[in-house]
């Protein structure tokens, strides 16, 4: 018997209002939460993709509520291997990274092991084949990161520049500003 929430996520197509949608009745019922998070990471699931969408639109709005899930997330954060999937979840690692190092009521923390996991996962997303958005997440949080842990900037540098010249203009627009920033 299929949950509610993969019932909407039967039915969820790509466009945004019916993302958000779906996104809206995960905020008004938080007990989907966690299904929603396990979703993302079975990608046996014909649907893991889509919860990956609603998980992004979700994090935008209330990114505390991965807290207690932090551990799940980001020691599975290597099993993702669909482009669909991988994307949302990049996004969702940056909005984790920078709430880590912002300091306030919405901070989130981070284990040692969970930035480890972020570090790794994003090295592999920016070397790997996948799409220029992943890259571009995965750049920015590497940069992040890098303020914090010094071997990372120099191995962000060598990357970027290695592969400037095989990418696309947004590629290009990303490492260029990260690269100045580096250099600075």
């Amino acid at each position: 018997m299929s949950s509610e929430l993969q019932s909407k996520l039967d039915y969820l197509k790509a466009y945004r209002e019916n993302r958000l949608n779906v996104a809206q009745d995960v905020l008004e019922n938080p007990s989907l939460f966690k299904e929603l998070v396990s979703i993302c990471f079975s990608p046996s699931d014909k649907n893991n993709h889509k919860a990956c969408w609603i998980l992004e639109f979700v994090s935008y709005e209330e990114l505390i509520w991965l807290q207690p899930h932090l551990d799940f997330f980001c020691s599975n954060l290597k099993i993702l291997k669909d482009e669909s999937s991988i994307r949302p979840i990049a996004k969702i690692v940056q909005l984790l990274v920078k709430a880590h190092y912002k300091k306030g009521e919405n901070s989130i923390l981070l284990s040692e092991e969970n930035l480890q996991d972020c570090i790794e996962a994003s090295f592999d997303w920016l070397i790997n084949d996948v799409k220029v958005a992943t890259k571009a997440y995965s750049i920015r949080t590497l940069y992040l990161l890098g303020n914090h842990y010094d071997w990372i900037h120099p191995e962000l540098q060598i990357i970027l520049n290695k592969d400037y010249a095989d990418h696309s203009a947004a590629y290009k627009a990303v490492a260029r500003e990260v690269l100045k920033k580096i250099e600075k």
